[in-house]
């Protein structure tokens, strides 16, 4: 094999609007071009959304695309762009939850970042996961690509291991490539973004909590309402901040019941270096998360060196490592209890506080999207090569 090896990095459409698995592409790309280029020539797959409702006034279809253009997108039109994509040595599917495209490619040389297992869930766990007939069609599509694939790589030790134990996926075609974090990116923003972060959030307050994420019930908002509630029973002034998506309405129904809806600030769409500024402005950032694939925002808080309070599950253990506080799944006291633990030792121990602080940034600095996308050159060296890609390659 001689000269470098032609990439296609196949990434999701941007009108989906999923800023995680976007970041991913955009992070992969950059990184190859700016330190790969004389081995890999990688080329990003992106193609714009038809969408067939767009001709219906935008207060009734909304600014984001409908279930039935994302699904036809998806199944139907991105397949049939792929047609124009041909004679690379290895594609690369960044999304795992467009793995039916590997139907559409060549399957030896093709292969797919799962960054969790929530896509086949309706396929592997039925009973307690119902969903549509059509639905489930497409997870079962989904999931036989991604099997298709001659390679998987995982964002996390847990998310192979569920590959593994729910899916049944052999572990000789699964390694662990974790997601990295940028500090040039996050770790100081600049004047600029703390000015628009002032502009968004006001002055600074002492007791301002963050999430970061989707309104997906995974992400559980209602806990995250009801941890809220009980900080600000005991610290008054406490304010949460949402950025990641508007509540869902049985969301802001609970947030209204509870007296609290004055009391929080759920925010526009950011760019990356407002969204770190965001991030080190507050004093905790919260993640009552039930299940995550890898948890960017965990990483993404960590590197700007701010305290993290976490759902004690394996994956964020995982990634957080001893630098992060963990409650327990549901036990809204137990989160209240470690939060204000929290704020006492900043406002107690301020030497202890700044330990915390450096201990983030630490952990955050064991992620890198450099190292990331070191591991997957590598894979793509053994799939272009026709080899299976060992542990030892990628993790």
């Amino acid at each position: 094999m001689n000269g470098r090896l032609r990439v296609a990095v196949l990434a999701d459409y941007l009108e989906e609007g999923w800023p995680s698995m976007d970041l991913v592409a955009d992070m992969l790309m950059g990184h190859l071009r700016a330190e790969h280029a004389a081995a890999i020539d990688a080329v990003l797959v992106r193609p714009p959304m038809p969408r067939r409702l767009s001709r219906l006034p935008r207060a009734l279809v909304g600014e984001k695309p409908s279930v039935l253009d994302r699904a036809v997108a998806r199944q139907w039109d991105y397949a049939r762009h792929l047609r124009r994509v041909d004679g690379f040595d290895v594609y690369h599917v960044v999304d795992h939850t467009y793995a039916n495209l590997v139907h559409r490619l060549p399957r030896a040389r093709t292969v797919v970042t799962c960054h969790d297992v929530d896509a086949f869930r309706s396929v592997l766990e039925s009973d307690s996961e119902r969903r549509s007939l059509p639905y489930r069609w497409m997870s079962r599509r989904i999931l036989d690509g991604l099997r298709a694939a001659a390679h998987v790589m995982c964002v996390s030790d847990a998310t192979r291991d569920a590959l593994v134990t729910l899916a049944a996926f052999p572990g000789d075609r699964l390694s662990v490539v974790k997601n990295g974090a940028d500090a040039t990116g996050w770790s100081d923003s600049g004047a600029a973004s703390d000015l628009e972060a002032g502009r968004l959030l006001g002055a600074p307050r002492r007791h301002d909590l963050l999430h970061v994420g989707s309104a997906i019930p995974r992400k559980r908002i209602e806990l995250l309402i009801d941890i809220f509630a009980a900080v600000k029973a005991a610290q008054p002034d406490a304010r949460l901040i949402r950025a990641g998506g508007q509540f869902t309405a049985e969301q802001r129904v609970r947030a209204r019941d509870l007296g609290l809806l004055d009391a929080i600030v759920v925010l526009p769409f950011v760019d990356r270096a407002t969204l770190s500024a965001i991030y080190r402005r507050a004093a905790l950032t919260l993640l009552p998360s039930e299940r995550e694939g890898f948890g960017l925002p965990l990483v993404e808080t960590l590197m700007c060196g701010t305290p993290v309070v976490a759902s004690d599950i394996p994956v964020l253990r995982e990634i957080g490592g001893d630098a992060a506080s963990y409650a327990p799944l549901g036990d809204v006291t137990a989160w209240r209890d470690v939060v204000l633990a929290l704020f006492h030792e900043r406002d107690g121990s301020p030497e202890a506080w700044q330990a915390r602080r450096a201990a983030a940034r630490a952990r955050a600095a064991d992620f890198s999207w450099s190292r990331y996308t070191a591991r997957v050159v590598e894979v793509y060296a053994a799939i272009a090569r026709g080899e299976r890609v060992t542990a030892g390659d990628a993790t």
